[in-house]
């Protein structure tokens, strides 16, 4: 069974070629994708309709499809109710996990705990006296994704402003360097992190990294990539055992020229999924079903994990009738892949070298979203 239609998509091939029975369950009725599954539920927003139906009809495993924050701990809590009370099987982080990788200062604290590298770091307020460190600095709120609440502040004018409405924040040192995001599996005590992916430099305009080229694996100019990526995965491999995640879960990073800084972790299916599929063959929802089937086997994903150079362009709107599930993979050697709604459309390429990738880019004839 899924909870969520919207990545519904990315699955739906998949189900059909292992021969697995899919149910879904949406409380959205104008959600997209509803007509991909074999049997539909629609249910109230809350986890007491999934768990209604995926009892009635004795489904085999549950595998949660949301893609944003403010459900992870319900999910949470429906995992520990159906697997404890049935033995059911939910591929999700646990309550634990996900408390911790809600909250962005418990997740800081948890970091310095456990002597896991991250940027400096403090909780402000409108009484707080001079920061430990120097402008710009990042103000964060506790709770949020896709860059709410995250601004920076170049002066300590534009620090008050921003504490004037919120209150109170987590100020983060800004540093100069590549943003980076691995994706983890992890199932029955198993961990492994997947490639790194290159989501653009960092900006002190704070551009989101969806507005950006993203590439994978990592290749940074003037260092040993190999050696680095390694220890990104090995850093990755560390946090997540710490916190004992389960599914799929997204590592944030920094790289400042010398060292990996951890930045944050996200407990659900990440945005640069494509691009770690089509560099290292490794569809993290895929995966995510084997755990729910029971066929999960860290053995095979090391076996099955292959080298490619990619890369992922924001293209806005492309005309291609190809934005479709049938072609959302790259089982067939595709070499590229669209994604996204209209008007926030992204291809992804893949191929053996960066020259090949080019390659398509041009013969596809892609701009990419500041026209260049």
């Amino acid at each position: 069974m899924f909870i969520g239609s919207r990545l519904f998509e990315d699955v739906a091939l998949y189900t059909k070629k292992k021969g697995i029975t899919s149910v879904l369950t949406e409380s959205n009725p104008k959600s997209p994708n509803t007509e991909l599954a074999d049997i539909l539920h629609l249910v109230p927003r809350g986890m007491d309709g999934p768990k209604e139906i995926a009892l009635k009809e004795d489904v085999d495993g549950v595998v949660p499809l949301i893609g944003v924050d403010g459900p992870l701990l319900s999910l949470a809590g429906l995992k520990e109710d159906l697997e404890e009370n049935y033995g059911l099987p939910v591929v999700t982080s646990p309550l634990k996990a996900a408390l911790l990788a809600q909250d962005k200062l418990k997740t800081k604290e948890f970091m310095v705990e456990n002597d896991l590298p991250t940027p400096q770091f403090q909780k402000i307020d409108q009484n707080s006296s001079e920061l430990p460190f120097d402008l710009p600095v990042v103000l964060k709120q506790g709770h949020g994704q896709g860059g709410q609440g995250i601004e920076i502040a170049n002066t300590n004018l534009e620090v008050q402003k921003y504490l004037k409405k919120f209150r109170s924040a987590l100020a983060e040192k800004f540093l100069d360097g590549a943003e980076i995001s691995v994706e983890i599996l992890g199932w029955d005590g198993n961990y492994i992190p997947l490639v790194p992916v290159y989501k653009g430099d960092t900006t002190r305009k704070g551009t989101h990294p969806q507005f950006k080229i993203k590439k994978a694996p990592l290749e940074l100019e003037g260092i040993d990539n190999h050696e680095n990526n390694q220890r990104i995965r090995d850093l990755a491999f560390k946090f997540t055992r710490l916190m004992g995640i389960e599914g799929s879960a997204d590592l944030d990073i920094i790289f400042d020229g010398k060292n990996n800084l951890i930045l944050e972790i996200n407990t659900r299916p990440s945005g640069t999924r494509y691009l770690t599929a089509a560099s290292c063959n490794i569809n993290p929802l895929h995966e995510m079903v084997d755990m729910a089937t029971g066929n999960w086997k860290l053995s095979r994903v090391k076996k099955n994990m292959k080298y490619y150079f990619a890369m992922e362009v924001p293209v806005k709107d492309y005309p291609t009738k190809r934005n479709s599930y049938i072609y959302r993979d790259f089982s067939k050697n595709n070499e590229w892949i669209i994604h996204g709604p209209l008007k926030h459309q992204r291809i992804t390429i893949r191929g053996e070298s960066q020259d090949d990738v080019l390659r398509t880019f041009q013969n596809l004839k892609l701009k990419n979203i500041n026209g260049e």
